[in-house]
Parts: C-alpha cells; structure tokens; sequence
C-alpha cells in the first residue's frame, strides 16, 4: 500500500485540535503494529504534512504559532485534504486562492475531509452541494446560508457522501480514524487507537 499525501490547511484563527487531531491520527497510524513501527515512516499509509496560504507564521487559536510545511504554490500532489475549522473560516470562505487551490486538490484527491466549520469552507469551494454533511453545532445556519442544497445531519459525529465532513473540534479525531479504517481496515485504526491512547468507538 502506497501512503497518501495527506495535506492539512492551517490558517490565521484556526482551531488547533481540528487540524492537531486528525495529524495525529494519521501521521501516527501503521500498518505494521507496535511502538517500533512508529519509530520509522516504512509501514506508514499516509504521508502528513501542513499546507497554507502564504510561506509566514500562522497563529491558531489561543495563539499557537504554526509554520505549515509547504504552500499552495509548493505543496506536492495531495491524494487526501483535511479542511480544520475555527473562527478563521469566516475570512477563508471570501479567501478566493485558498478557494481555488481546495477546487484544484480536490479535482485529482482521492478524498477531501472537513473538521467542524471547515465545511463551511468546502461548501463555499462547491464542493458540498447535494451531499449529506455536519459541522460543528453552533454553525449549521451558516452552512446551510452558504449553501441550501447540503442536507445537513444533527448529532453525528462524521457524515461520508463521498466528501467526508465531521461536527466540532474532537470529533475530528473520530473522523480520522472511520478514514484509517476504511482505507487500511478495523485492524490497523483499533491499533493506532491504542497506541495513541483514545477511546475510539467504531461507528460513532
């Protein structure tokens, strides 16, 4: 099994465990079990890195201080988008390059994730119309105003239709994993669990 390239936006204002959870997942997850494997990339499914809108510092929320690996004009072909949310997201959705690079990515990805309000951003790219989608719970008027063709779903966790979208901040973590499991089966995502100490439930 090849790894993904699995980029990951960051952005002034965004929530640091919408991007920090789902970095986490994958960047820790193996296909060869034990604390060892994790010591090398050799058995890796994906390949992790941040990407943002400029080559500076970006401040997340609470003030961390981020510096995102590559930038829309270096970033390396992407087989799976992870847009985090976070009060950022007010300004992403009018940020017409960060719009255009998530069209471009998402033409080619093999999957395109949201946590919380990064739908939103996702929605404004039109990558949500039609499809059954979440957010986090304080946003779905916004959503649903940016776009009144998504169907959106209450008291979930995660929705797949295809793009993957999450509700609010942990529960990208959860996302995370249903994608772990999907592209390298219950086994491998039950034991990034464990490595990583998280109380997955399957199916959440």
């Amino acid at each position: 099994m090849r790894s993904w390239n699995t980029a990951i936006l960051v952005f002034d204002g965004v929530e640091v465990l919408d991007f920090a959870g789902p970095f986490e997942v994958f960047s820790r997850a193996r296909l060869v079990p034990g604390t060892e494997s994790r010591r090398t990339d050799d058995s890796a499914p994906f390949r992790v890195f941040t990407v943002a809108p400029e080559k500076r510092e970006v401040v997340a929320t609470g003030g961390l201080r981020v510096t995102a690996s590559f930038t829309f004009e270096d970033a390396p072909p992407v087989d799976m988008l992870v847009v985090p949310g976070g009060f950022g997201t007010r300004q992403l959705v009018e940020h017409a390059p960060t719009l255009d690079w998530i069209r471009r990515v998402a033409a080619d990805a093999e999957l395109v994730t949201s946590v919380c309000t990064g739908a939103a951003v996702l929605a404004r790219a039109g990558l949500l119309a039609g499809k059954r989608a979440t957010t986090h719970h304080d946003s779905f008027d916004w959503l649903a105003s940016l776009d009144p063709t998504i169907r959106l779903e209450h008291d979930v966790r995660f929705v797949d239709d295809g793009v993957v979208t999450s509700a609010g901040v942990s529960a990208g973590i959860d996302m995370a994993f249903a994608v772990v499991e999907k592209r390298c089966g219950r086994e491998v995502a039950e034991e990034t669990a464990r490595h990583i100490e998280y109380r997955w439930q399957p199916g959440s």
